[in-house]
């Protein structure tokens, strides 16, 4: 699947209207969502190091997986709202990362490095 094709699948499950270029309460919905998973992710990882010191089996790995889906789907229903596709995310991930790359600036911290 690529991510144009996830992208319009996931929307589908979107709920309520949705206007571009406003803070909406389904905009902050979103946001916060998107919140949510993310510290479902990092709880998952801490407690593969309180209760398993660091071990991941196979399980662990499918439970967090469905939570990074779950990122996902929240990544994708923000960038839309803001009006950009997972696409245009994606390159401007990369695109940032490679500028940094080649400047020798990956390591260090600032958003605009």
């Amino acid at each position: 699947m690529n991510l144009g094709d996830y992208s319009t699948q996931a929307l589908t499950t979107l709920t309520e209207d949705y206007a571009h270029g406003d803070i909406t309460a389904q905009m902050i919905g979103q946001v916060l969502g998107l919140s949510d998973e993310s510290g479902e992710v990092l709880g998952k990882f801490k407690k593969l190091l309180r209760d398993k010191r660091g071990v991941i089996s196979n399980e662990d790995k499918k439970e967090i997986m469905k939570e990074l889906g779950d990122v996902l789907w929240y990544v994708n229903s923000v960038s839309h709202l803001l009006g950009y596709s997972l696409e245009e995310v994606a390159q401007a991930n990369l695109d940032k990362l490679a500028s940094r790359q080649q400047r020798g600036k990956l390591h260090g911290s600032g958003d605009n490095r």
